[in-house]
């Protein structure tokens, strides 16, 4: 398998079916927001990439849940192996992308997850706290646990804080062997595009998605087919921003504003996480964002032909 990874707005879908065209790959999307149906403008599927010089590239894990439900890592752990033993038997070539670290590691190494039921009596007791205190709650829990899951960039509500803190005290008071899907061995790519670039193309990708593209619009839709505000604001960022200003919580300005704000912080999170990934032992192989498509694309295929060798 070939992964590709990096930061938001750093080109990682296109990167991903330039080369799944050129080396008739399938792409299994580590992206934990892009698995809900409706929900296409605010988590960048950008579906018209895969298709490549008239070309469409299969993609999996995308479109998978209602918008509204709940989709959890374990979800996506067996998931994600039923689309690559389902690509592999075929003969063919899995590119994973993404830029939820967590996902993409959990499936690199392999960690025994469990459906971790809710804890409502543990949901009443926290519900009253704010997002920093419930972070700090959190922190302590992992250093108990020994985890490196729900880093900051998966609990930015409190909502999302409270379920991590449910996941990582059953963790706790039910441990379990740390493996029980293989680990799936891979190339690592990662998409390095400088602090400024990447800044630039976040503004400009967000105003081009509120001004054009009518994000404001799809979140509207979201809440008159009656899914509930809170639960649109669980998934954060701009669902959460958008949500708040459609409800009138915020001004738009607002709303723009702390937006960008924390695409950015959340950019910064992302490539916090890949270096995290670094220090526990992933060689990730880092090319230049910049460069031409077809750069690089002789880059990575010289990279996976190197490993192969290996």
């Amino acid at each position: 398998m070939i992964t590709i990874l990096g930061p938001t707005a750093c080109g990682k879908t296109s990167t991903a079916a330039a080369l799944a065209a050129d080396i008739n790959g399938e792409i299994i999307s580590a992206d934990s927001r892009q698995v809900y149906r409706g929900m296409d403008i605010g988590t960048g599927k950008d579906l018209a990439d895969y298709t490549v010089n008239g070309k469409h590239i299969p993609y999996h894990l995308i479109d998978i849940c209602p918008p509204g439900s709940k989709y959890n890592l374990f979800q996506y752990q067996q998931d994600f192996h039923k689309a690559y033993d389902d690509i592999t038997q075929r003969g063919v070539t899995p590119i994973l992308c993404g830029g939820t670290g967590l996902y993409i590691e959990s499936v690199l190494r392999g960690y025994k997850l469990s459906p971790v039921p809710q804890n409502q009596e543990l949901r009443e007791r926290l519900s009253g706290k704010t997002l920093e205190e419930l972070t700090l709650m959190l922190e302590e829990l992992k250093k108990k646990t020994g985890s490196c899951m729900h880093n900051k960039s998966d609990v930015d509500t409190a909502q999302r804080a409270i379920r991590a803190i449910e996941i990582e005290t059953y963790n706790l008071e039910h441990p379990t062997p740390e493996r029980e899907l293989p680990p799936v061995d891979s190339v690592i790519i990662g998409i390095d595009i400088p602090r400024d670039e990447r800044r630039r193309r976040i503004t400009a990708r967000l105003h081009e998605r509120l001004e054009k593209e009518d994000m404001v619009g799809e979140i509207k839709g979201l809440l008159e087919q009656g899914i509930k505000s809170e639960d649109l604001i669980y998934y954060g960022l701009e669902y959460k921003y958008i949500t708040e200003h459609v409800i009138g919580k915020t001004s738009y300005d607002e709303m723009l504003n702390g937006l960008e704000i924390a695409i950015h912080q959340f950019a910064k999170r992302q490539m916090t996480w890949f270096r995290g990934m670094e220090r526990r032992g992933f060689t990730i192989h880092w090319i230049d964002a910049m460069q031409p498509m077809e750069d690089k694309i002789k880059e990575i295929k010289k990279i996976a032909n190197h490993n192969d060798r290996e």
